[in-house]
C-alpha cells in the first residue's frame, strides 16, 4: 500500500521521530501516524522515554475509534515482543487497523516478526516506504548500533573554506552563523554523549550543553565526556551542574568507545588532536562539517595527523548530504 497520502504520512511520522530523538535511549526514536479509513490523519505519536508507550500506542490513543479500518504508518516495523511494555502488534490488532505501512524492518531478533504476525491476522502490511529517508535520518545511529554492536560516532566541526578551525591567534567565535550554531545545539540535544579532549577544555572552557534558541537549557542534555590525562580544574564549565560529566584518562579511542559502549549516538567535538586520533583508529562513522564562507589562513587546522603519508593512502569519504544553513554549508560524509 503506497501513494502520495501514505508517503506524506510517513514524512509526518519521520518528524515525530525526530522530535523524540535523544529522549528514548536505549530504545529507537520511532514515529507513527494513524490514517482513518478515508485517509485523513487522526493520530500521531513518538516513542516516549524508556518504560513509556511506544509511538504506535500513542498515535492509536489519539485516534481512538477512528483507527478501526484505517492505516498505521510507522518508521520502524512494529515490535512483537513483551519488554517493559506490551507488543505494539497487540495494540494495532486490538484497534482494528486494516493496513500497516512501515519504513525499516526491525533488525533486533528479539523484537522482529511484527509484520509477519500482522499479515497472519489478515492485516495488509507494506514495508520499505521511505526506507532510505528513515535509515539515514532518525534511525541512523540506532540501526548502526544494531548492526555492529558499537555506538555510532559522528565527528562534528566548524571550519573556514580553507580548512581552519580558528584564526592564528586562536580566536574562533564565530566561524559559522547563528543558524548553524542552532543546528549544532539541536543535534547535541539528540545525542547520548559529547566527547572532547582536555586541550579543548583548557583552550575554550566549553559547557558542552544543548541550548534552545532563547539560550535556556534543552530538556535533554547529553553526557559530557572529557578525554586525556591532564587534570581539569573543579571550576571548569564542563564540570558544572548543567549535565553529567565523565572523565576518561586515556588517549586511546578504543578505550573511550568501550567506556561508552552502552550509548548509541556519540558526537566528537574535540579539537584537531582528538579528531585525528579517532580518524586514525577508523572510529568515525560520519563527518558533519559546518563550512563558513570565510578565509582565515594560519596554522590552526580542523584536524591534525590522520595517518596519511601519501595521496595514495588518503582516507576516502562520500557525501551523503549537502545542506545550506543560513550563509553556511553543512556537509555530511560517510566512509567510502
Amino acid at each position: 500500500m503506497t501513494g502520495p497520502g501514505v508517503e506524506a504520512a510517513m514524512r509526518l511520522a519521520v518528524d515525530q521521530a525526530q522530535r523524540v530523538k535523544g529522549s528514548t535511549y536505549p530504545n529507537p526514536p520511532v514515529g507513527a501516524v494513524i490514517l482513518d479509513a478515508a485517509g485523513d490523519v487522526v493520530g500521531t505519536g513518538g516513542t516516549e522515554p524508556v518504560g513509556g508507550p511506544h509511538a504506535e500506542v500513542i498515535a492509536l490513543h489519539a485516534a481512538g475509534e477512528r483507527a478501526a479500518g484505517g492505516t498505521a504508518v510507522i518508521t520502524l516495523e512494529p515490535c512483537n515482543h513483551h519488554g517493559r511494555t506490551p507488543p505494539c502488534v497487540d495494540a494495532l490488532l486490538a484497534a482494528g487497523v486494516a493496513a500497516v505501512v512501515f519504513a525499516v524492518a526491525d533488525p533486533n531478533p528479539a523484537a522482529a516478526g511484527g509484520a509477519e504476525r500482522l499479515r497472519a491476522a489478515g492485516v495488509t502490511v507494506t514495508g520499505g516506504v521511505c526506507a532510505d529517508e528513515v535509515a539515514g535520518g532518525p534511525l541512523r545511529e540506532w540501526l548502526h548500533k544494531q548492526r555492529t554492536g558499537l555506538p555510532h560516532v559522528t565527528w562534528k566541526f566548524a571550519t573556514s573554506v580553507d580548512g581552519r578551525s580558528a584564526a592564528a591567534d586562536g580566536s574562533s567565535q564565530w566561524i559559522t552563523g547563528e543558524a548553524a550554531r542552532a543546528d549544532v545545539h539541536r543535534r547535541r540535544a539528540a545525542a547520548d554523549a559529547i566527547v572532547v579532549g582536555t586541550g579543548t577544555v583548557f583552550a575554550d572552557n566549553p559547557t558542552l550543553t544543548a541550548r534552545l534558541p532563547g539560550g535556556s537549557l534543552a530538556e535533554h542534555q547529553p553526557l559530557r565526556v572529557v578525554v586525556g590525562h591532564r587534570e581539569i580544574a573543579p571550576e571548569a564549565n564542563v564540570l558544572n551542574d548543567d549535565s553529567r560529566t565523565m572523565v576518561i584518562s586515556t588517549h586511546d579511542p578504543d578505550e573511550v568507545l568501550r567506556a561508552l559502549s552502552d550509548r548509541t549516538d556519540i558526537l566528537i567535538e574535540g579539537g584537531p588532536t582528538l579528531a585525528g586520533a579517532f580518524l586514525r583508529a577508523g572510529a568515525i562513522d560520519r563527518i558533519l562539517a559546518y563550512v563558513g564562507p570565510i578565509l582565515l589562513g594560519g596554522p590552526i587546522m580542523a584536524v591534525d595527523d590522520v595517518g596519511v603519508p601519501t595521496i595514495a593512502r588518503a582516507l576516502r569519504w562520500s557525501y551523503d548530504g549537502v545542506e545550506r544553513i543560513g550563509p553556511d554549508l553543512l556537509l555530511s560524509l560517510v566512509p567510502g
